[in-house]
């Protein structure tokens, strides 16, 4: 098959619809598929791929410099290009202009249109519209989410949980729930002792992990609080933030105001294949708290690196840890979520426990299994609008000159 992908955002810019981009698109390709991504320019050239990637103009967002919004310009003449060109099914990521660009597409060309639902923006947007009522916020946002929904022809759902909120806010459009999963053999030999030697930290000196976007709705400054309470017991713990986003100045000020300028080390983004599995490894415990999350790849990740892991269950979150053995479920509470984390860092055996145990747990999520279940609905979508092109061709030639 052909698979057109488009989103409005991607890598550099590294956050988790970026990640379950990459990995949908390169085991699409190890099973023998053709894949193309559409994405906005970023102004940096692309690495090697096994898959073809096309980037249109955009224009920063003077609200999220991080982020691109594909030129309006733009989209008018990518879509006669991607039209002449021959797709068996359009996956659009993103609800802004690539949304309009793919069902605009799927429209003219009548290949069939699949959604990914990756974000939970009923509680997103209100971690950055907090002086919006609530009700309003809520109202908007659903609406937005139905008529998003409904202008394509599946939804891609990646948890129950998800799944459920969709069907509470009255969307009708067909969805098939599979997680992005994770490529286990790329989470296998990080180094717990270079990491530490590189940063400088002991072997036997406690390390707490995160590792996130930067971003209000990761509840990064829960965590801060929690490693705040951990210090009064363990003095040298080191707590190490792993990733990049807007609220890093925010949080590092946070961090500073917290007293905790000897123990929060937040080191940015880190090279998937070396320095983040190092520090996977190098975790005693592994914390995790976002609420908003609609997947939660991070622990899967840190499941499969052996990390054990302290998190809330909630959204995607949940899914994940549901009878997970690698795992403690903690509270939305700091003081009893640090005190399941004290006690993980006070027992090495119960630590080595969830770490023997992550990596089976890790293994419900390989992406190879998970990755079928959508190979299986492209079929089934393209063969239905290939029959309905055949019914047509049909009814035009009996109706005749």
């Amino acid at each position: 098959m052909n698979i057109l992908m488009l989103s409005d955002v991607y890598f550099p810019r590294v956050n988790g619809v970026s990640t379950s981009m990459q990995t949908f698109c390169r085991e699409l390709v190890r099973t023998g598929h053709a894949v193309t991504i559409v994405a906005p320019d970023y102004g940096a050239a692309d690495e090697q791929t096994e898959f073809e990637i096309i980037r249109l103009p955009s224009r920063v967002i003077f609200f999220d410099p991080e982020d691109r919004l594909i030129k309006r310009s733009a989209m008018r003449a990518a879509l006669q290009n991607l039209a002449s060109r021959s797709w068996d099914v359009i996956h659009i990521h993103t609800p802004f202009r690539a949304h309009q660009l793919g069902v605009q597409l799927g429209r003219l060309t009548g290949r069939p249109t699949v959604e990914s639902y990756h974000t939970y923006f009923e509680e997103y947007a209100a971690n950055y519209l907090p002086w919006l009522p609530s009700r309003v916020l809520r109202f908007a946002v659903r609406r937005f989410s139905r008529r998003l929904c409904a202008s394509v022809d599946h939804l891609i759902i990646p948890s129950q949980e998800m799944a459920a909120v969709l069907r509470d806010y009255g969307i009708a459009t067909p969805a098939t729930i599979v997680p992005t999963g994770i490529r286990l053999d790329e989470f296998i030999g990080g180094n717990r002792l270079e990491f530490r030697r590189t940063h400088q930290i002991r072997e036997d000196q406690p390390l707490v992990l995160t590792v996130s976007r930067l971003a209000v709705e990761k509840n990064i400054d829960f965590l801060l609080m929690v490693a705040r309470v951990l210090a009064r017991e363990f003095p040298d713990l080191v707590f190490v933030i792993a990733g990049e986003g807007p609220d890093a100045a925010r949080l590092k000020h946070m961090a500073k105001a917290l007293g905790l300028e000897a123990h929060a080390r937040f080191l940015g983004n880190l090279d998937r294949r070396t320095a983040l599995l190092d520090c996977y490894s190098a975790a005693d415990v592994f914390l995790f708290a976002s609420s908003t999350e609609t997947q939660g790849l991070v622990l899967i990740e840190a499941m499969a690196t052996g990390a054990p892991i302290v998190s809330t269950a909630v959204m995607g979150t949940a899914t994940v840890l549901k009878g997970a053995r690698s795992a403690l479920i903690g509270e939305d509470n700091v003081d009893a979520f640090a005190a399941l984390a004290a006690r993980l860092l006070r027992s090495p055996a119960e630590r080595k426990q969830l770490s023997a145990a992550g990596p089976e747990d890790a293994a419900a999520w390989s992406v190879e299994a998970l990755m079928k279940r959508v190979v299986d609905l492209y079929g089934r979508l393209a063969a239905a609008a290939d029959d309905r092109r055949v019914q047509n061709a049909s009814r035009i030639t009996a109706l005749g000159p």
